[in-house]
C-alpha cells in the first residue's frame, strides 16, 4: 500500500551505482528504511539536500509491515532549513541531537507525539533567536521524559544529590558512582524546568554546562541499554 507521512532523516547508506538507503524516523510508521533509486545518478529528479542528515521531509512510500526495506515514491521538504546550515554552533547542536535520537529511539510503529517533539525542536533550532548554547540540554531531559525515564523529586537542602540509575533527587550518596552533587546537581534541576526554546534563560558556567552534557548521556546511557556512546558531543564541546 502507498502511505503518506512526514518523516526526518536519521541516517543514509550508499546502496548500488547510484540509490540510496535512507533510515527516516517517521510519524506514521516510527523507525522505517526506505531505498531511493537512482539518486546519486547525474539525472537525479531528487535534490541530494534533502537527503541530508535532520532533514524533515513529506514521503510517500510503498509500505509492507512484513518489509525491512521498502522504497520511496515521493519526497519532498517539510521544512526548509534558513540558518542551520550556515550556523556553526546551530548545525553541531542539531546533528547532536540527531544522533542521540538515533540511538536512544528503536520504535518501529506509530508514536506521534514523539515525532511531533523532534520535528518541533529540530525546526526551532533553526527558527532561535537567542543564544543556542544550552539547547540540547533543554532536548535531552525532554526526550526523556517521551522515553520513560522522565527525573523526579526536586533540588533542596534535604535532597542535594540526583541519583542517575534511580533517576530521583536523594538525600544521601547512594551505594553506586553514579549520581549528581553540587552545581552540576542544581543545574540539571533547573534544566528540567528549562524546555529547548527557553534553555537560554538559564546561564551556566562553560565548565557546568560540560558537566551536565556528559551526565546526561550517562544518563541516557544507563537507562537505554544498547545505547553506546555518543560522539557528535566532542563537536559541542569543540564549538562551545
Amino acid at each position: 500500500m502507498l502511505i503518506k507521512t512526514r518523516g526526518i532523516v536519521f541516517r543514509t547508506h550508499k546502496y548500488g551505482e547510484s540509490s540510496l538507503i535512507v533510515e527516516l524516523y517517521t510519524e506514521q510508521k516510527g523507525l522505517r528504511k526506505y531505498i531511493i533509486s537512482g539518486v546519486r545518478s547525474a539525472k537525479a529528479r531528487t535534490q541530494a539536500s534533502l537527503l541530508q542528515v535532520m532533514t524533515l521531509l513529506e514521503i510517500v512510500a510503498y509500505e509492507r509491515d512484513d518489509r525491512d526495506l521498502n522504497r520511496l515514491k515521493e519526497i519532498r521538504s517539510a521544512y526548509i532549513y534558513d540558518s542551520i546550515p550556515f550556523d556553526v554552533r546551530k548545525g553541531a547542536v542539531g546533528l547532536f541531537m540527531v544522533e542521540v535520537a538515533r540511538k536512544a529511539i528503536r520504535e518501529q510503529e506509530e508514536n506521534q507525539p514523539l515525532f511531533r517533539f523532534l520535528f518541533n525542536r529540530f525546526a526551532g533550532l533553526d527558527a532561535a533567536q537567542e543564544g543556542v548554547a544550552n539547547y540540547h540540554l533543554g532536548f535531552l531531559l525532554e526526550l526523556s521524559s517521551y522515553l520513560g525515564f522522565s527525573p523526579a523529586g526536586v533540588y533542596s537542602a534535604a535532597t542535594p544529590l540526583f541519583d542517575l540509575e534511580a533517576g530521583e533527587f536523594v538525600s544521601t550518596p547512594p551505594a553506586h558512582a553514579h549520581y549528581l552533587m553540587d552545581e552540576v546537581a542544581l543545574a540539571f534541576y533547573e534544566m528540567m524546568h528549562h524546555p529547548a526554546p527557553k534553555a537560554h534563560e538559564l546561564r551556566l558556567e562553560r565548565e557546568t554546562r560540560q558537566k551536565l552534557l556528559n551526565e546526561l548521556i550517562r544518563y541516557f546511557q544507563l537507562h537505554l541499554e544498547g545505547m553506546g556512546e555518543v560522539n557528535a558531543h566532542l563537536i559541542l564541546r569543540e564549538v562551545f
